[in-house]
């Protein structure tokens, strides 16, 4: 660990209001060996002072500017500019621990993995707060079993903003990404990294703050990279990855086709007929391979096939159930 950098990539895009709150919990790291790579993704407001007075104060902080590219261009202008040893990410709008990036480097040392990660919490408008899931469990994981852990999506999370990563995991990732995909994009850079990746470590603790905002990605309405993008994440992983990881690439596929038309089932506008018919056919092609799924969801399945109407009530229904237990 001795004289080792971490470079910390901060895409940022009109976000000058709640962009100090993040640049100050990466200064306030008790890891100091820090470079913070903020990235202005073409900002129209004050992002970039902000940036620049951070690098005044702060040789650590170092600001990039490019003109609108989206995340994930901002991202890997941050990778091809990091001279860390080690990289990590954080959304411009969030926050994290004081002990984060130690703690991360120190199981990545005990354990000797190329990635370290952890949970994260919740930071609602509201005020609520969630963690996901901190347990505080620790599981070790080899290069097959990190790529399921991610695939199946149960305990260990798509984003990369709470993991740090061996920088030499990155060789080749630009040519490989799909620069179309504006959702699910760390989704499948994840894959990538962890696909490379000997050993991994994940330690369920909770130290990022993911900040919701009411105009936050969450809140927005339901459009084609939100629905889609996800989908063609997966159908990429699947025509990618190795034969011993061909079921769970195929599975994640398929849970994420019937998670697309229960969206699509709150949003029962004729506009949406187009896209419920395409994700039915989607789901269709598929239907070889649905004894990969548990029982319930091939019930599902087999509802969106030959009762779509039905399963749109019924899913209906059960949105609006668990809406007035929530307020209970």
């Amino acid at each position: 660990m001795e004289g080792e950098i971490i470079s910390v990539i901060v895409p940022a895009y009109n976000i000058a209001p709640w962009l100090p709150r993040c640049l100050d919990s990466l200064l306030a790291q008790t890891f100091t060996n820090l470079e913070i790579l903020a990235v202005d993704d073409g900002s129209a407001d004050e992002t970039r002072r902000v940036i620049e007075a951070y690098s005044t104060r702060d040789s650590r902080v170092r600001g990039i500017f490019q003109e609108n590219r989206g995340v994930t261009a901002a991202r890997l202008a941050g990778v091809a500019a990091a001279a860390g040893d080690w990289i990590g990410f954080i959304d411009g709008d969030d926050a994290v621990e004081p002990d984060m990036l130690r703690h991360l480097l120190d199981n990545a040392h005990t354990y000797r993995a190329d990635i370290s990660h952890c949970g994260h919490r919740v930071l609602f408008p509201d005020g609520r707060v969630e963690f996901v899931h901190n347990t505080g469990v620790l599981r070790q994981q080899d290069r097959l079993t990190g790529v399921r852990d991610l695939l199946d999506g149960g305990q260990v999370e798509s984003s990369l903003c709470t993991k740090l990563y061996r920088r030499e995991l990155f060789a080749g990732l630009e040519a490989w990404i799909d620069p179309a995909i504006k959702n699910n994009e760390d989704y499948l850079m994840n894959y990538y990294l962890f696909s490379r990746a000997e050993q991994s470590v994940y330690e369920d603790f909770c130290p990022y703050h993911y900040i919701l905002r009411a105009d936050s990605a969450s809140y927005r309405q339901l459009n084609d990279h939100s629905l889609f993008d996800p989908i063609r994440a997966r159908e990429k992983i699947l025509e990618d990855c190795p034969a011993e990881l061909r079921e769970d690439a195929r599975r994640a596929l398929l849970r994420n086709l019937l998670f697309a038309y229960a969206q699509l089932s709150v949003h029962p506008e004729k506009r949406y007929d187009g896209w419920r018919q395409r994700v039915r056919t989607g789901l269709k092609a598929q239907k070889p391979y649905f004894s990969l799924l548990s029982a319930r969801n091939w019930v599902l399945a087999q509802m969106i096939l030959k009762a779509p109407a039905l399963f749109s009530v019924a899913y209906r229904g059960y949105v609006t159930l668990f809406q007035r237990e929530e307020q209970h």
